[in-house]
């Protein structure tokens, strides 16, 4: 799963990138591979432990 989300978001900034540099610019279509790209990251940076995860723990007991 984890590869399909990284792999959805290259595809998305692909497209953002791609619509950047063409001639005829779809603000829409960068606007919603823009909004994938950053969905997948919070998808993904929300396993991230935190770092002060260990502190807060400690200050708990």
């Amino acid at each position: 799963m984890k590869a399909f989300k990284i792999l959805i978001m290259i595809l998305a900034i692909s497209v953002a990138l791609y619509e950047q540099v063409s001639d005829d610019k779809n603000i829409y279509i960068m606007v919603i591979a823009i909004a994938v790209f950053m969905y997948g990251m919070m998808q993904l940076s929300a396993k991230t432990p935190s770092k002060n995860q260990e502190k807060e723990e400690q200050d708990v007991e």
